[in-house]
């Protein structure tokens, strides 16, 4: 079976209309995820499953999967033959997670995994990661509804075609217990940099959102850090839930974030808009001069250039704009954009802070 190949630097260089565009709520609620957990039967679960049966598996979903009709193109990639900067390009684009696709200094890349994406991206599919599919749908901006929308059509084609491990007492059954039922997890990532300001009035928040039972993570999901204040807020419990439920509490929740952050936005303009300004300012100059800029450092100044955006201090380009610099700043974009010998063996960090710098420069200095 023909597959069209990954060009990485024009990858880097062309995002998925998720990434970039601003949907609604868009200064707070930056993207929306509905991601279902379905396992196929005949096979056993992926802890169990050998890396011959991975294989034979992986093989018999690709054509199902690169069959679907979707309206886009749809890209097929082993992981095992995908070189390390592409792995870490389908990882920073959120295609696939580090679970999937772990770079070779975290553990060697395991037989029979990969992804089905769309061109757009709006649509995402890995095979044999915790369980044999992961079928992703998303959108930007606050959109849970259309992006679940849009994963249940996924999920019935794929269904119309193979059988999913499912009983009538449990629903789907999936290989972490806290995804048995429904097996979905909705989320959405939310640049939050006035409460992150305000620690105090951020802890108020996500405490309450834990209290109703989601889940408060970093910018990659579980185990991440918030870098350049960026959160996921996600449900964690699938059992016993339908899926309009568990929607229906982000539905809840999350618009109450938002007011809450616009509120914290407009009492620091008010209390202090000098020194807003000044911060803004600051962070506008180091991107525009700095010679080497980590990745985290990179988030945390674009941070402060979207607040004053949001606010009136700052009109140097658009949100979509920022929207794309903040993924073309990771280390694998970077490294596609900048590297002049097209190598595809990910290059040390001090050399990628470089490069992420003189993009920075660039970007900045055209006026994107």
């Amino acid at each position: 079976m023909n597959r069209p190949s990954i060009d990485p630097q024009r990858f880097a260089d062309r995002l998925g209309r998720w990434l970039c565009e601003s949907g609604p709520d868009g200064d707070v609620v930056v993207t929306s995820r509905v991601r279902l957990a379905r396992n196929v039967e005949g096979f056993p679960f992926v802890s169990r499953l050998t890396p011959e049966r991975a294989a034979e598996l992986s093989a018999a979903l690709e054509p199902i999967l690169r069959g679907l009709d979707l309206g886009d193109e749809i890209m097929w990639v082993e992981i095992l033959q995908a070189a390390p900067i592409l792995r870490l390009l389908l990882r920073e684009r959120h295609l696939v997670s580090r679970d999937l696709a772990p770079s070779a200094e975290e553990r060697p890349a395991v037989a029979g995994r990969a992804v089905a994406f769309t061109q757009q991206e709006d649509v995402s599919i890995m095979v044999n990661e915790e369980d044999h599919l992961r079928i992703q749908a998303l959108s930007p901006g606050f959109a849970v509804a259309g992006a679940l929308a849009q994963a249940r059509a996924v999920d019935q084609k794929i269904e119309a075609r193979l059988r999913y491990v499912h009983t009538a007492q449990y629903g789907y059954l999936t290989c972490c217990p806290t995804n048995v039922g429904t097996g979905l997890r909705a989320s959405v990532m939310l640049h939050l940099p006035a409460l992150s300001l305000v620690q105090s009035e951020r802890d108020k928040v996500f405490t309450a959102a834990q209290r109703t039972g989601l889940a408060v993570r970093g910018l990659y999901g579980e185990g991440s850090r918030a870098f350049g204040d960026f959160y996921q807020v996600s449900n964690q419990v699938t059992l016993g839930r339908s899926e309009e439920q568990l929607v229906s509490e982000l539905e809840e929740i999350v618009p109450a974030i938002v007011r809450f952050e616009r509120s914290v936005r407009s009492a620091l303009l008010e209390e202090n808009r000098a020194g807003l300004t000044d911060r803004v300012s600051r962070s506008y100059g180091m991107l525009r001069s700095a010679r080497s800029m980590t990745t985290s450092d990179a988030l945390a100044q674009l941070s402060n250039l979207r607040l004053g955006l949001y606010l009136g201090l700052w009109s140097g380009t658009s949100l979509e704009s920022l929207n794309k610099i903040r993924v073309q700043i990771q280390r694998g974009h970077v490294q596609a954009l900048q590297a002049k010998d097209g190598s595809e063996a990910l290059l040390d960090s001090s050399e990628s802070d470089r490069m992420r710098a003189a993009f920075l420069r660039q970007v900045l200095s055209r006026g994107v």
